[in-house]
Formats: structure tokens, C-alpha cells, sequence
């Protein structure tokens, strides 16, 4: 092979991705004179009311017994009956839009999860289930992965950031309806795509697997659904953009451009495709949905405590590292490949680097809820999110660990790199979006979680199943690779001594599955407004009444419920 088409291929594309970073740190100095970032700690203040700092909510909690208030410290804050209604208008506008993504999102959780689970077994019982072609292994682990990445977590994604548009900005969603045609269209081209897949039809790389003529389809369906955000925030009620609308907003940027690059038909060959492959599937995680999960974190947390978040440059400086180091992470997948040593290179120091936006995210929730520990165990939303946010950290310490070849060399092509992608995508984004779900659903619906013994149950079956999944698939997958290495030993034994690790994978992804199913029937009982109606019905904050006016809006928001 001649290399320098690949060498030139690969050279545009770092030279596009550092344009793009160059250009971010334009905008990013553009946006500071416009005034759009308040690097003053009065920055972290926007996403209270005025007097409503101190003030708990989590709509998933039981109200009967103000323990989260309790634990969060007693206050007098409160919400005026102006600011109430503001926010619930802003609710309103995006309740439906957000529900149907949502919604959409539990069928592909329960459609990946049982895709997962057979997957899983056939790892340690190949011969399973091997009478239809689409029943393989091959054909089934893709399912389940498109599933997932494209179904669930990115629909709860869309679905998480058109609900906290409205509240971040202050201002009602606009476009709705480019929401409704947008996911009508994302659905029925995944539905094709899962299907093209099960028959055997699939463009073969790693996380782009669903035909290219289906993916043109993703691409207009996810730009429809994006477009309200633009809308929204050209209508917007604030003086400057809270972190979380630029860590959204990215991600709705980044996705569609990286999504689109890299399903260009017949342009990518031999190692220009892998090095585009993992380009894209680290990007993917990293500038889709790491952005949208942070960003929700960065609200929750400290909209349920009632407290400001802990630093706001902190906040920013996270994500600005993240848009300037993480573009060529990927390339440490390729570590021992026929790719230029610098190219490999770039892409360790860049992994180690990020190490900063990491600790930045890291101290900042963590001085968030230090001294309120006690008000996580009150708060599903909390506990949830808390926990994502906790093992975000880890995934991506142990990604920047994994990157350097000393590591790579053990763990490369073993188990143990499939236990630190679950780590990021399952313990960290899809933790904080059931979070994000459990406070969002109420709101929608205006109705209460009907039975809060589900929501433990939810937490406990995917925690401790997650553990074992996890636990067991790095020390698998550590002990393959030091088999591997072995040259005493056959390779049929770097085999062998992953079995009892697999079968633990399989027990833990049960725990797992029954969560989902648990999480799945709760979010249609609520849906369907199942069950009593409990007092307070939407589970209104504290409203401040200083005027007879005021006091009749109160009332009848509260009689609403």
C-alpha cells in the first residue's frame, strides 16, 4: 500500500479538528466581550429565582416528611407566584416534545437490554440460540449496541436537554414541532438500520454499523430535533448562558457534524477507515454524550441541594478543556497499528490531558454536595446522578491510564477495554439520565412516581449488577491480556481463564435487565398516571405570597394539582 494517501487523509483530518478547536477558542473569546460568560461566582446564580437559593426540589422524592429539606439544611427561601408560573409555562412548552423522546428512549432501553443479555450469554454458551442468522453473536451484540447509542441514550439525551432548555433559558421551547417530525424520522431510520443489521447488511465499522443510505435519514431527523434549541435560545430571558446551555449546545453541534464526516460513502479504506472509525467512536462519547450528561448534572445537582454550584470557572474551565483536548483521543485505540507514531502520540498526550476538565468536573461536584451527603440518601434524583458523576471520573482517569502504551499493551483487544466503555457509557451518562428521568417525568406528567419502593429497587438492581459487570470484566479482561502476552502459553487459555468473568458479566447484566424492566413499567404507570394522587399533587416549592394578586395564582396553580 501506497502510505501517503493514508498519511495525507489522516493529516486533514487532524488539521480539520484543530481548525475546529482554534475556532472554539474563538468563539469562546467572542462570546466572553459579548458578555455571554459570567466568569463571576454570581454566574452559577442564573438557574435560581431570586430568593429561591436554599430551597430543595426534587419532584421524585416523598414530600410527606421534608427529610431532603432536613438534610439540606432549613431555609426561608421561597418562590414568588410570578416566578412559579414563569416556570411552570416553561415546563409546559416542553413537556410533550421532551416525553415523546423519552418515551422513545425506554422502548430501545428494553430492546438493547434483552439484545444484551442473550449477547452476553453466548460469550460462555456459544452454542445458544444459533438456529437464525439474525440470533448470532455477531449480529446480535450490533443490535444491541445500535439499540442503545442510538435509541436509548441518545433519545433520553435529546429528550433530558429539550426539558432544561426552557428552565435554563427562562423562556418557553420554540419548534416544538421540528421535535415531533424529528424523531419520526431519527425512529423509522433506526428501526431500518436495527433491521438492515439483523439481516446482514451493515457498512462494518465499530459504532457505524447501520448502512450509510439509512444513516442520511439520522442526520435530518437529529438536526430537526436540535433546531429548538437555537430557536429557543434567540428568545431567551437571561443575561448569560449557564454552563449546562454550553455543554448542551455543543453536543447538538458536535454530534451532527461528527455523525456526518464519518458516514461520507467510499472515502475511507484500510487504515484511513480504522483511524476515522475511532476518531468518530471515542468523539461520539466524548462530544455527544459526555456533554449532555454533564451539562444535566450541572443543573441537578445543584437545583435539588438549593445551592449554587461550587465553583463557575471551575465550570467552565471543564468544558472548554473538554472541546480543546478530547477531538483526537481516539487514535490510542489504534497504539501498535500502521499509523504514524506522531498521530499516536497526539492522541496519548491528548488523553492524559484530559485529566484537568476531569478533576475541574470532579472538585466541583463534589464541594457541591460535600457536607450534604446525607440529603443523597433522600434524593433519587441525587443518587442517581451523584453516582454517574462519581464514576465519570473514574472512566475517564482510567481511559487517560489506558492510553499509555505500557497499559494499551496489556489491555488492548481484551475485556478490560469493554468494562471501561460500559463504565463511561452506562455508569456515567446512562446513571445520570435515569436521574435526570426520575426529576423530569413528574413534571410532565403532574402526577407523582406511584410506588418510590421501585425507584430503590431501579437503583440498587443496577448499581450492585454494574458492579459485579464491571469488576468481573476487568479482571478478565487483565488476566487475557497477561495470557496474551504469555508467549509460553496456547492462546486458547487467554480464553479459558475469561469464563468464570463472563459468566459474572451475565449475572450482573441480569441484575441490570430486571432494573431496566423495573425503571421501564414505573415510567409507563407514571405515564399513565397510575395510582393516588399524593399532596402536594406536582410537588410545588415553597411559594412566597406577599400579595392578594399573587395569592390567588398560588392557589389556583396548587388547586391545578
Amino acid at each position: 500500500m501506497n502510505p501517503s494517501p493514508m498519511i495525507d487523509s489522516t493529516s486533514l483530518v487532524l488539521l480539520l479538528a484543530f481548525s475546529v478547536s482554534v475556532l472554539g477558542l474563538f468563539v469562546f473569546i467572542w462570546s466572553m466581550s459579548n458578555g455571554f460568560f459570567n466568569t463571576k461566582e454570581s454566574g452559577s446564580h442564573i438557574i435560581f429565582e431570586k430568593d429561591e437559593i436554599g430551597l430543595v426540589e426534587d419532584p421524585a422524592t416523598s414530600q410527606s416528611s421534608h427529610e431532603l429539606q432536613d438534610a439540606a439544611g432549613k431555609t426561608d427561601a421561597s418562590l414568588s407566584a410570578a416566578e412559579l408560573d414563569d416556570r411552570l409555562i416553561a415546563d409546559k412548552s416542553s413537556a410533550i416534545p421532551a416525553f415523546v423522546c423519552l418515551l422513545a428512549s425506554v422502548c430501545w432501553l428494553i430492546i438493547g437490554s434483552a439484545a444484551a443479555i442473550v449477547s452476553s450469554i453466548k460469550l460462555h454458551n456459544p452454542d445458544w440460540l444459533v438456529d437464525s442468522a439474525w440470533m448470532t453473536f455477531g449480529r446480535l451484540r450490533t443490535i444491541h449496541l445500535n439499540s442503545i447509542i442510538y435509541g436509548w441514550a441518545s433519545m433520553a439525551g435529546i429528550g433530558v436537554s429539550l426539558w432544561l432548555i426552557p428552565r435554563l433559558l427562562k423562556t418557553p421551547l420554540v419548534g416544538a414541532k421540528f421535535v415531533y417530525w424529528g424523531a419520526m424520522i431519527w425512529h423509522v431510520a433506526l428501526m431500518c438500520g436495527v433491521t438492515a443489521i439483523g439481516l446482514g447488511y451493515t457498512d462494518g465499522m465499530e459504532w457505524l454499523e447501520m448502512p450509510w443510505e439509512i444513516d442520511i435519514f439520522i442526520v435530518i431527523g437529529g438536526a430537526l430535533m436540535g433546531l429548538p434549541l437555537f430557536l429557543t435560545l434567540m428568545n431567551r430571558k437571561v443575561d448569560h448562558l449557564y454552563v449546562s446551555v454550553w455543554y448542551i449546545g455543543a453536543a447538538l453541534i458536535w454530534f451532527p457534524i461528527l455523525f456526518f464526516v464519518a458516514n461520507i460513502p467510499h472515502l475511507y479504506f484500510g487504515v484511513q477507515g480504522a483511524a476515522m472509525n475511532w476518531w468518530y467512536g471515542h468523539n461520539a462519547l466524548g462530544l455527544w454524550f459526555t456533554p449532555i450528561g454533564l451539562g444535566a448534572a450541572y443543573y441537578f445537582i445543584p437545583k435539588v441541594l438549593g445551592r449554587p454550584i461550587y465553583s463557575y470557572n471551575l465550570s467552565l474551565l471543564g468544558f472548554w478543556c473538554l472541546a480543546f483536548f478530547y477531538s483526537q483521543v481516539g487514535g490510542h485505540h489504534l497504539i501498535g497499528g500502521p499509523l504514524p507514531t506522531w498521530m499516536v502520540t497526539l492522541s496519548i498526550v491528548q488523553s492524559v490531558m484530559m485529566i484537568i476538565p476531569v478533576f475541574a468536573v470532579a472538585v466541583n461536584h463534589h464541594m457541591t454536595v460535600g457536607g450534604n451527603f446525607k440529603a443523597v440518601l433522600h434524593s433519587p434524583t441525587l443518587r442517581f446522578i451523584v453516582l454517574g458523576s462519581m464514576l465519570y471520573v473514574a472512566a475517564s482517569i482510567q481511559g487517560s491510564l489506558e492510553a499509555l502504551r505500557s497499559v494499551n499493551v496489556i489491555t488492548h483487544f481484551t475485556h478490560y477495554t469493554v468494562a471501561h466503555a460500559h463504565l463511561g457509557m452506562y455508569g456515567f451518562f446512562t446513571m445520570v439520565m435515569f436521574g435526570s428521568i426520575y426529576f423530569i417525568m413528574p413534571r410532565i406528567v403532574g402526577w407523582e412516581w406511584p410506588h418510590p419502593w421501585m425507584i430503590s429497587a431501579h437503583f440498587w438492581l443496577v448499581s450492585v449488577g454494574f458492579a459485579i459487570y464491571f469488576i468481573g470484566l476487568t479482571i478478565g479482561g487483565w488476566l487475557q491480556g497477561l495470557a496474551m502476552l504469555d508467549a509460553s502459553k496456547p492462546f486458547i487459555d487467554s480464553v479459558t481463564v475469561t469464563l468464570p468473568y463472563l459468566k459474572a458479566r451475565s449475572v450482573g447484566g441480569s441484575f441490570m435487565v430486571l432494573g431496566h424492566i423495573i425503571f421501564v413499567v414505573h415510567f409507563f404507570l407514571i405515564s399513565l398516571r397510575y395510582g393516588s394522587k399524593k399532596e402536594p399533587a406536582l410537588l410545588i416549592p415553597k411559594v412566597n405570597i406577599p400579595f392578594i394578586k399573587d395569592a390567588k395564582v398560588a392557589a389556583k396553580e396548587l388547586k391545578r394539582g
